[in-house]
């Protein structure tokens, strides 16, 4: 177990979060705007709109909820292997 005062992270980029919280606001703020979808046509397999529409969105969602798991996963190992003192292929000391 490491002491209190040995830090385990080294200092975050903001980058990397603002982006997976841009995406992630996203994919929640987009489906709530109901008037933009509420509509019967177009059709698709005679389904109306307003249903294909929120059902197209759940693979969207997973995506951009994916990435932004990749993107924060990515950060937090590069914070870790900056306090280990381990650097990544291509990277210089």
């Amino acid at each position: 177990m490491s002491s209190p005062d040995v830090p385990t992270r080294g200092p975050a980029r903001s980058g990397p979060y603002v982006i997976t919280g841009i995406l992630l606001t996203i994919a929640i703020v987009v489906p709530l705007f109901v008037p933009a979808y509420s509509v019967d046509e177009p059709r698709w397999a005679g389904m109306p709109f307003f249903y294909w529409y929120q059902m197209m969105w759940i693979p969207i969602t997973s995506a951009l909820v994916g990435v932004s798991y990749w993107l924060v996963i990515k950060e937090d190992r590069r914070r870790r292997e900056s306090v280990r003192g381990v650097t990544s292929p291509g990277e210089e000391r």
